[in-house]
């Protein structure tokens, strides 16, 4: 909206005991101070900033609202969530954090990009962790193949100084060695009578 400082502290602030109609227009002007006119000068540029701003449909929810103030609340309620809807999820996504486990099935790139997509919810709740945590936390999600891996990690590492990038890359060097040495699955056909001439073979797969 291109407003100034003045005009966002109106916003937050309001206009004071400024008498508005539900347009956002003064009752009575011919009383107001100098300082009075230029406050209520400041908000009808303000108002009227955001009444542009804002598509018709979203001013059709808020036309009760007389005051920039008013209005910029309700934008804030429906786009952000109200404070306990915030706080409902912050705690949902905290929990998430706390419970994160990478799956079996996981490669590091698909549970990092699904870590990050947690942090990032949490960030824009202003819920944030340092990096030390993150590093902690991926090494504690791991599965128990991993363990040997970790405990090195830790035996050579400081967690405290060591970045997630350089976590992630060494979990990856070490996850090409694990795929590596695991054992080829083996394939076995199983022959099913059949009452015709031929025979249907399946085949499945076994660890």
């Amino acid at each position: 909206m291109g407003l100034d400082e003045e005009l966002w502290d109106i916003l937050e602030d309001g206009v004071g005991d400024l008498v508005l109609d539900e347009e956002g227009a003064a009752i009575d002007r011919r009383k107001h101070t100098p300082e009075q006119k230029k406050l209520y000068k400041k908000h009808h540029k303000t108002r009227g900033s955001l009444v542009t701003a804002i598509p018709k449909a979203e001013y059709m929810k808020m036309s009760d609202k007389s005051t920039a103030k008013a209005m910029f609340a309700s934008l804030c309620a429906n786009y952000e969530g109200s404070k306990k809807v915030r706080e409902a999820k912050t705690l949902m996504l905290v929990h998430q954090y706390e419970l994160f486990k990478m799956k079996e099935d996981e490669s590091i790139e698909q549970m990092y990009s699904r870590f990050q997509t947690l942090v990032s919810g949490l960030q824009i709740l202003k819920k944030s962790y340092v990096a030390s945590d993150h590093v902690s936390k991926k090494l504690r999600s791991l599965p128990a193949r991993w363990r040997p891996k970790v405990t090195a990690i830790e035996e050579a590492k400081d967690l405290n100084t060591l970045s997630v990038e350089d976590l992630v890359s060494s979990l990856k060097v070490h996850e090409i060695s694990l795929n590596e040495h695991e054992p080829a699955k083996k394939v076995k056909s199983i022959v099913l009578p059949s009452r015709g001439k031929s025979s249907k073979a399946f085949k499945f797969f076994e660890s």
